[in-house]
């Protein structure tokens, strides 16, 4: 009876690795790495499968990604194309990322050919459509973004080993969406709803922020970060990760604006990296 070692191949197609990173890059969303790691697992059993000759119907690779934004879902976007490459199951392994405006034209004859260059350009990789529901405009009549949609279905179901569509975008909308699109429902095999961050978790994604661009905080400016992490998540259009970049960026300009009105005082690394409790207090208003 043939064999095959399961730990050579997991090491070959360095899914380990990628699903290492999926840990150590992204902040919180257990129940989402938690499914893409199921995901990777039954890919990985299906071409071992295949392998071995087993006769095996090609898994179900369309995705929804729904949730709030920034939340990580073009990141995890990106880690799934990474996988699905090392998997074989595209060629290219790209991550091709379009709106509405990307897909839909404005006059009779426009839309096909935009949603069928769109396609070309994604051929290999992962087609990510961000707030897909803004696709279908039922209210209005002249709308095209109904024939954006039928193109898509035909690809979806005919070129499946050609490409990876992921619709992404809030789930009550979404929700809508599939419901008044059956035929996009049931080419959609894997549904993964992105819960938001934490205040402990956006604190942290903070930090790795700042640590990029070679900032800190200090004790004080942590504390005064967490409490605007706080009171911004009852707010409306908060915006996760989003949002906290916006605040961060704020702050990054009041520093800089808090050294600029000292001049002529000497400049030490730290008066340059570190960002104080005011750059945070400084302004009441929310993004």
């Amino acid at each position: 009876m043939n064999a095959i070692n399961l730990q050579e191949e997991y090491a070959k197609t360095e899914i380990a690795k990628l699903l290492n990173l999926l840990d150590e890059e992204l902040v919180g969303l257990a129940p989402v790495k938690a499914r893409i790691r199921e995901i990777a697992a039954l890919l990985l059993i299906d071409k071992l499968r295949k392998n071995l000759g087993i006769t095996t119907n090609s898994p179900g690779l369309h995705m929804s990604f729904t949730g709030s934004p920034g939340t990580g879902k073009t990141a995890v976007g990106l880690k799934m194309a990474d996988i699905l490459f090392q998997l074989g199951y595209v060629k290219k392994g790209h991550l091709l990322t379009v709106t509405r405006d990307d897909l839909v034209g404005q006059y009779i004859g426009h839309t096909a050919p935009k949603t069928k260059e769109v396609l070309k350009r994604a051929v290999g990789g992962v087609l990510f459509i961000d707030e897909a529901y803004y696709l279908y405009k039922p209210d209005n009549e002249r709308d095209y973004g109904s024939e954006a949609i039928e193109i898509l279905l035909q690809v979806m179901e005919n070129q499946r080993d050609e490409l990876v569509v992921i619709l992404a975008g809030y789930k009550e909308p979404m929700d809508r969406f599939y419901e008044s699109n059956p035929g996009l429902s049931s080419r959609i095999t894997n549904h993964i709803d992105f819960p938001d961050y934490s205040v402990d978790e956006l604190l942290t994604i903070a930090k790795m922020m700042l640590e990029e661009q070679q900032y800190q905080l200090t004790p004080q400016a942590e504390i005064a970060l967490k409490d605007y992490i706080t009171r911004r998540k009852q707010k409306p259009l908060f915006a996760n990760a989003r949002s906290i970049k916006n605040a961060l960026d704020r702050a990054r300009m009041r520093q800089a604006n808090r050294i600029f009105d000292s001049r002529g005082q000497v400049l030490t690394k730290k008066e340059l990296v570190n960002l104080e409790a005011d750059d945070f207090l400084q302004s009441t208003i929310f993004d």
